[in-house]
């Protein structure tokens, strides 16, 4: 039986309720218009109706369902550094172009990345990610493809055997991954051991490796190696690495994509006898 306080719910608010549900509880206000194909000031007034009713619960730039167990998570990594983290994504998306066929993996700057590449058609999308999925299934001609594995609902990810298998089956033009940390002797770090495992199964099935971290990695910490640094091609970030890292990226013939408020993108290509010293 239906509730007296969800009779004063309309269609559309009980639609943004079932979005929110269906991305594992809680998501950006961009990302809840893209599904709803909806304006974000009309997802605002929406949400903003249903707080008020207790339904969900506000943060800045996004919503999650009132008593979510995924409310932490997304308060603590999607809200955090917007500004950053969309520039960042823009600067992955100037990397991508029509018709590629790339993996994407679970993270909150890979979500960003995300909602930037729906401006990119006919694409070939294989991720773990619920909210990659959301964002460019039957959009723009691209086809979206998600890994099986269990689910976390934490991470809004599959993970596990089933995923890593199915996601080798794709050749891709460039796998576009996250990190919690880039070590300059180590590469690319994860928290999840079956975040890096995935990763590091994929990293010989892409002609390209594109890391999409915000300059606070380069000096965090995490315990599992996700994909060594002589196996990044490119590192899109919103800030100047530390000589270290800059020179293991030299070294590695990466090339860094650093992002600036004003939109510019500057590239700092390897030297030509890197690899050599």
């Amino acid at each position: 039986m239906m509730k007296d306080t969800d009779t004063k719910v309309p269609h559309r608010g009980h639609e943004l309720l079932d979005v929110l549900a269906r991305l594992g509880g809680s998501a950006r206000n961009g990302q809840i218009a893209q599904v709803m194909d909806v304006s974000e000031e009309t997802v605002r007034r929406l949400v903003k109706s249903l707080a008020k009713q207790g339904k969900v619960e506000r943060v800045h730039g996004g919503t999650y369902l009132r008593g979510s167990q995924d409310a932490p998570m997304y308060s603590g990594a999607l809200e955090q550094l917007p500004k950053e983290k969309t520039r960042i994504a823009k600067g992955v998306m100037s990397l991508i172009q029509d018709g590629m066929a790339i993996f994407v993996n679970v993270g909150s700057t890979t979500t960003y990345v995300a909602e930037q590449l729906r401006e990119l058609k006919d694409l070939i999308v294989v991720t773990n990610s619920i909210s990659v999925v959301a964002a460019l299934a039957d959009h723009n001609g691209s086809r979206v493809f998600l890994a099986g594995g269990e689910v976390s609902r934490a991470e809004r990810g599959s993970f596990g055997r089933a995923a890593e298998e199915f996601s080798k089956q794709f050749s891709y033009d460039a796998l576009i991954i996250g990190a919690d940390a880039v070590s300059p002797d180590l590469g690319v770090l994860a928290n999840n051991p079956r975040e890096a495992e995935l990763t590091r199964a994929l990293t010989g099935h892409a002609q390209r490796v594109i890391v999409a971290a915000d300059c606070r990695k380069f000096t965090a910490t995490a315990p599992c190696v996700a994909c060594p640094m002589d196996k990044v091609t490119d590192l899109v970030t919103d800030g100047d690495p530390p000589d270290p890292l800059a020179e293991a990226l030299n070294r590695a013939g990466a090339r860094t994509h650093i992002t600036s408020k004003s939109g510019r993108i500057t590239t700092r290509t390897p030297l030509p006898d890197a690899a050599e010293q």
